[in-house]
């Protein structure tokens, strides 16, 4: 059986299958989960009428596939250096030159591009999959990272996080000497403002910081206020698949979509059902505790299944309400689980897709 980490693509075979895979990296999606898309596909299947809307059952999937480019603050902000911070895996790193900054993840790339730093960056993870960052050399190799390539580049400061491997690349970073700073992945929405800040104070950018957090958050907050009330909340299932790979997982408690879910006033189905895991091998009893009236998927993994054909077929799925309905939230994969300054758009995708039809 094939294993590994849903949002890092890092699979390997194992003598016993493993029916709980550890909990996905929050950007470090799609790439490393396979080649992303280059842009944002949000699909929604019909279903019949329903306590929180939605469109006719057997509906055709609706579309939207907006620019993949982030939005960086106005100007490009003028770094406070040196400055002495902590890593997140306890060493304090002194960062006193910006000018070749390398993010080895997707997520913090893109908070470095937002936060007006764009052209100092001189490579990218795989999974930073926007337009602008889009020529930039990337510096993984089968979704681990390369030391070489990025000390080719001659960086003067390297952003990881604390779910960045192999341990030996970071090692060897280090001990050439270049300022490495290691910050915690974001899990949930509570996260956003904290991994914002983190970036920009590593970089010294502390203010651009701040403006990027305050936008961020009064985003997502316009956004929760837009969820139409409803007499009944839908229960919503989140579902990592890979067709490819034979991997097909239940998200839990873990999952990473649970705030997502929630904050879009859905209820998280995999963690209601009793799942405290991330994810859980899919099977028929699994699906008809969860009884999801909609499922949430990537759009890569959709693809691999055959779309929503295919995935009706995967055993239980068609059982439930949400297969029953043929109702199926897509989000790109390199978004989903950013937790960052395109949360919002996340977010709002979501809002409109459960409640299409709402009145």
């Amino acid at each position: 059986m094939t294993t590994g980490n849903p949002t890092t693509g890092r699979w390997t075979s194992v003598r016993k299958p493993r029916s709980l895979v550890r909990r996905p990296r929050s950007l470090r999606t799609g790439g490393t989960i396979g080649a992303l898309a280059a842009v944002l596909v949000l699909t929604l299947t019909g279903c019949g009428s329903s306590d929180y809307g939605g469109s006719p059952k057997g509906g055709k999937q609706a579309k939207a596939a907006p620019a993949d480019r982030v939005e960086p603050l106005a100007g490009t902000p003028e770094a406070e250096l040196p400055v002495t911070v902590k890593s997140a895996d306890g060493k304090r790193v002194t960062v006193k030159d910006t000018d070749r900054i390398v993010p080895l993840t997707g997520s913090l790339n893109e908070i470095v591009f937002t936060l007006g730093l764009g052209k100092n960056v001189v490579a990218r993870d795989i999974t930073a999959t926007f337009q602008q960052a889009k020529k930039l050399p990337v510096v993984t190799r089968a979704h681990d990272v390369s030391a070489e390539s990025v000390l080719s580049l001659k960086p003067t400061v390297v952003l990881a996080d604390t779910t960045t491997g192999p341990a030996e690349a970071i090692d060897q970073i280090r001990a050439a000497g270049i300022p490495l700073v290691v910050l915690e992945p974001a899990k949930s929405l509570a996260d956003v403002g904290p991994r914002i800040g983190a970036v920009a104070k590593a970089l010294g950018v502390e203010k651009a910081g701040q403006q990027l957090k305050s936008r961020t958050e009064q985003r997502i907050s316009k956004v929760r206020d837009s969820v139409p009330a409803q007499s009944k909340k839908p229960r919503v299932a989140f579902l990592y698949l890979r067709g490819s790979a034979s991997v097909y997982l239940l998200g839990g408690r873990e999952s990473g979509a649970g705030s997502l879910l929630e904050a879009a006033g859905a209820v998280d189905a995999g963690k209601e059902s009793g799942l405290e895991k991330d994810f859980t091998a899919i099977t028929s009893e699994a699906l008809a505790k969860a009884a999801p009236d909609a499922i949430l998927v990537m759009t890569k993994g959709l693809d691999s299944v055959g779309g929503i054909d295919g995935l009706v077929k995967i055993p239980g799925v068609a059982e439930t309400p949400a297969g029953l309905d043929r109702r199926v939230v897509s989000v790109e994969d390199g978004v989903l689980l950013n937790y960052g300054p395109r949360t919002d758009q996340v977010l709002k995708s979501l809002v409109e897709q459960l409640y299409k039809d709402a009145k």
